[in-house]
């Protein structure tokens, strides 16, 4: 590989005017692709009855993503389960907990974010939150680490499975190899899986893999992906700024 010129980024192609990678692609003479590598089925009100797990059982909720927030409301919805006022919030940034705005009076209700880590959620939570059971509200997408830290914090709760990821199929609409591309951006566990639920025995070679957050990294060495860029670091909180950063280093020297 002499410079990297061909990204393929694993996510919609965001709308005009919001768009960090035109920017990045300017800069650095790139093409870049969008192509999001799986698609969100919300579990039905039925599979909910048979999970067995009542949400007014619990006395504080988990969220680690928008998409879980509407899928939990809607679920409320379709089974007329009205969340009492006392009912506590976390979620593990600022812009998810700000998003519960569309379902709830945010300033009445208790509701409390992490900054950085899982460890400082479950340390939020463990002086916000006193007795009761918590609720974790997550995907079939394996999220180990959030669950173990709660579990070893010794903090009762269940967990809620609220939407299935499906991986896309890729043939006829996208080539992910090396021949293809320089750089594959990848950002959650369910990104990797569908790489290889296209691909059997799926080998990168010399295209470079980057993962956003530390979950998808783990997916992707467990699956024997080599990964060559990250994010979120304080230097490159974002996957663009990631990018951004790599390509300028590597790029500079390949003159």
């Amino acid at each position: 590989m002499e410079k990297i010129k061909r990204i393929l980024v694993s996510q919609p192609k965001p709308e005009a005017g919001k768009n960090p990678y035109a920017e990045l692609a300017e800069r650095h003479g790139l093409k870049i692709d969008f192509f999001k590598f799986f698609k969100i089925e919300g579990v039905s009100s039925r599979e909910y009855r048979e999970s067995r797990i009542r949400i007014l059982d619990h006395t504080a909720i988990v969220f680690t993503s928008k998409i879980a927030i509407d899928h939990f409301f809607r679920i409320c919805e379709e089974t007329r389960t009205v969340v009492p006022d006392t009912m506590k919030y976390f979620c593990t940034s600022e812009s998810i907990a700000l998003y519960l705005q569309v379902y709830i009076v945010y300033r009445k209700r208790k509701i409390f974010f992490g900054q950085k880590t899982i460890e400082d959620l479950v340390q939020i939570i463990q002086s916000k939150h006193s007795g009761g059971k918590i609720l974790l509200c997550l995907s079939d997408s394996p999220q180990e680490t959030i669950s173990a830290a709660i579990e070893e914090a010794g903090i009762p709760f269940s967990q809620m499975i609220l939407y299935h990821t499906v991986s896309c199929d890729f043939d006829g609409q996208i080539e992910v190899n090396e021949t293809n591309y320089d750089v594959c951006a990848i950002f959650t566990p369910a990104g990797v899986k569908s790489i290889f639920d296209n691909y059997d025995g799926f080998s990168q070679g010399e295209m470079k893999v980057a993962v956003f957050g530390e979950s998808t990294k783990q997916a992707a060495e467990k699956a024997g992906l080599r990964v060559d860029i990250f994010a979120p670091t304080p230097e490159a909180p974002s996957m663009s700024m990631a990018l951004d950063h790599y390509i300028t280093e590597f790029n500079k020297r390949k003159r």
